[in-house]
């Protein structure tokens, strides 16, 4: 099969590493980790797993999978996170499938929540471009909820990836206040506002759109809670960026 680039980009990643590389070994000709600053072995979990760990300063997560990208030695990448991990079924579609007709693959993820694989709302489908020619597509530079960019046709992969999102509440809620962080100061540098109708309006839109009509509600409480806390969110994003313009005007 066409050679394929495993790369990862980690911080303090020992616990999930191991599953996440020994689950696309068999595709994989080579094994690249991004490290930025881990302190609980992941580089040499990684060096003993085979991969080829480069340092660098974490500078958000479209750079830093645009450099990881920029370090493998083949053209086709394969772009995992280490809590994210191949079925079988995805490992032999990748195996059988690529490179195909498209230089740009979709790959289906299903997401652990609340101790199970959630199937609707927002967790499921969740198509992510994972599996592409550097010379066609590549990541964007946005810091978070960066994506794949590509001017050519698009494939997808049969098979799931499997995604271990949080490993517990905290954690989740945890990484959702870092996000929303980052996309407040990305809205106020693009100048965008947030008025109190948007506040109010998109988390609602939010709650009805995953629950209700892509059947969140199927997920039972684990549904429920996760698209509760993603519709909070939505709030707190915006209130953030209120807040940055309400700084702004008393600097």
């Amino acid at each position: 099969m066409t050679p394929i680039s495993l790369l990862i980009i980690t911080r303090n990643a020992a616990s999930q590493l191991q599953a996440c590389i020994e689950s696309a070994r068999d595709i994989a000709a080579e094994i690249v980790v991004v490290d930025s600053g881990s302190e609980d072995g992941t580089i040499e979990l990684a060096e003993q797993l085979g991969a080829r760990v480069v340092s660098a300063p974490f500078m958000g997560f479209g750079p830093q999978k645009r450099l990881a990208v920029s370090l493998a030695l083949h053209d086709w990448v394969l772009c995992l996170d280490a809590d994210e991990r191949l079925t079988p079924e995805l490992r032999e579609g990748i195996r059988t499938g690529v490179p195909g007709q498209y230089s740009a693959y979709i790959l289906t993820r299903r997401n652990l929540f609340f101790g199970r694989y959630l199937r609707h709302g927002e967790a499921y489908p969740d198509p992510c471009l994972r599996l592409f020619d550097r010379r066609f597509a590549n990541w964007s530079e946005d810091a978070v909820h960066e994506k794949v960019l590509t001017s050519h046709p698009v494939g997808r992969v049969a098979g799931d990836l499997l995604h271990d999102s949080a490993m517990n509440l905290g954690h989740y809620i945890d990484k959702q206040n870092r996000y929303t962080t980052t996309q407040a100061a990305m809205l106020f540098a693009a100048g965008k506002r947030a008025s109190i109708a948007k506040m109010c309006l998109s988390p609602a839109a939010r709650f009805i759109r995953f629950y209700f009509f892509r059947l969140g509600m199927l997920d039972g409480v684990a549904g429920l809670t996760h698209i509760l806390i993603g519709s909070f969110f939505a709030f707190v994003k915006y209130a953030k960026l209120r807040e940055h313009w309400r700084t702004e005007s008393h600097t």
